[in-house]
């Protein structure tokens, strides 16, 4: 019996690979389908720290660092909420071009067995999927998202003080 679990979601888009890797990598703006956050990375290469913070910065939910850095088909990262003590997972996003798109893959692996984490990761690759598609075919998120989303906003500050981005400096 495995002590991690592996989660994999799939879905193609109608885009080009070129849209899709630059929404899953943008430095420069939120993240939409990455539940609102923004990415903070030293560098975008193997060994690139990984941050994923709230839009105005004040809180850091993911830390990470670059694995794989393959553009525009490979990109991978240790994924770690900070506001959990499960130890680190591995995400991975895959991009193919099909017949009409995109073929978007997310591989979450190694996941902790019985977390938090576990439980997290299952629905939010699922939603990631769907909202990165509806970004790209329609400029907007689902509409649920959204209520999420405001919903996240409304909760911010009863965020763990440990999340704070002064505990998740990116390292110099």
């Amino acid at each position: 019996m495995s002590n991690t679990e592996r989660h994999v979601s799939r879905i193609t888009i109608r885009a080009s690979i070129q849209d899709v890797w630059k929404e899953l990598t943008k430095t420069d703006d939120v993240q939409k389908a990455m539940f609102n956050m923004r990415l903070h990375t030293d560098r975008q290469e193997v060994g690139g720290q990984v941050r994923m913070r709230s839009p105005d910065g004040k809180w850091t939910g993911v830390v990470g660092e670059i694995t794989v850095w393959e553009p525009p088909h490979r990109y991978a990262h240790t994924f770690r909420f900070t506001n959990f003590e499960d130890p680190p997972c591995t995400v991975l996003y895959e991009l193919e071009e099909v017949e009409g798109g995109v073929q978007f893959t997310l591989t979450a692996d190694g996941i902790p067995a019985g977390t938090k984490t576990a439980k997290q990761m299952k629905s939010g690759s699922d939603m990631i999927c769907k909202s990165l598609k509806s970004i790209l075919e329609t400029g907007r998120l689902p509409f649920g998202t959204r209520l999420l989303y405001t919903l996240f906003k409304l909760m911010a500050p009863m965020t763990p003080k440990k999340c704070r981005t002064e505990h998740w400096p990116l390292a110099t």
